[in-house]
Parts: C-alpha cells; sequence; structure tokens
C-alpha cells in the first residue's frame, strides 16, 4: 500500500482541482500520440492520424484526451486504494483493448510535460516528486492485470 503524505495529498488535489481538463487532457493525449506515434495503433476507429495536425484536430482524440483525465479523478477520490479502483479498467485495457502496458507509463510521462508548461515555476521539484509518485501508482494499478 502506498502510503501519502498529507503534503503530497494537497499538491496532487491541488493540480487537479486547478487543471483545465478541455485543455489539458486533448494535449498531453496529442502529445503522446505524436511523440511516440507506435501508440496510435490503439485509436485506428478515430480516423486521421496520418500527421500532427491531423492529431491535433481530432475531436476524437481530444474527447478521449478528456476522458483520461476524469478517469484520473477517480485516483484523486481513492488515493488510498487506487489499485482496486481501477481493477475494472486494468481488465478492460488488459483483455479487450490489448494496450501494452508501457503506454501507460508514455501517457503519463507526457502529462507532466504538459501540466509542467502549464504550471511554469510553479512546478517545482517537490510538486513534480508527489504528482510523478501519482501517476506511476495509477500506471502501477493500471498494468496491474497483466502480472
Amino acid at each position: 500500500m502506498v502510503v501519502w503524505s498529507e503534503q503530497e495529498r494537497s499538491i496532487i488535489n491541488s493540480i487537479f482541482a486547478s487543471l483545465d481538463y478541455d485543455d489539458i487532457g486533448p494535449k498531453a493525449l496529442c502529445r503522446c500520440l505524436i511523440v511516440y506515434p507506435w501508440t496510435q495503433r490503439y485509436f485506428g476507429g478515430f480516423g486521421n492520424l496520418y500527421n500532427a495536425e491531423a492529431i491535433k484536430t481530432n475531436p476524437m482524440i481530444a474527447a478521449h484526451g478528456i476522458k483520461v483525465l476524469h478517469g484520473l479523478d477517480r485516483a484523486v477520490k481513492n488515493m488510498d486504494n487506487i489499485k482496486a479502483t481501477y481493477a475494472e479498467l486494468s481488465v478492460m485495457h488488459s483483455e479487450k483493448l490489448h494496450i501494452d502496458p508501457d503506454n501507460f507509463k508514455l501517457l503519463a510521462d507526457c502529462l507532466t510535460i504538459v501540466i509542467a508548461a502549464k504550471m511554469g515555476t510553479a512546478f517545482t521539484a517537490d510538486i513534480q516528486a508527489a504528482f510523478q509518485k501519482f501517476l506511476s501508482v495509477v500506471v502501477n494499478a493500471l498494468g496491474r492485470q497483466y502480472h
């Protein structure tokens, strides 16, 4: 079980309370699909993903990026039991969607970059450490079914 300090809880809640999901979600997913083009294979039904501009302007990608951030809300609200919170989602990504679990880490890294860029100098080392700890727990929970 992960132990969260009050400072870490406060940081995570503060980050998510200030996020513009309609901005950050699409940017993070677009970054992932552009920087790691092999991740596009999971979005074959989303239409044209032939270049960066097509990805950035794809409404289905934008909607899914927002959906991912709202999915992280569940972890924020259940920080003491993220594994159980994501058990069903882990099974779905593993058995139905056949998503390579390494892609969760890639998306988490892209989300960190987008949030860091948005926060600027306010994204201190302590904030980054807490945020990456949180995302690491989420990534581990999503990949749990694969083990």
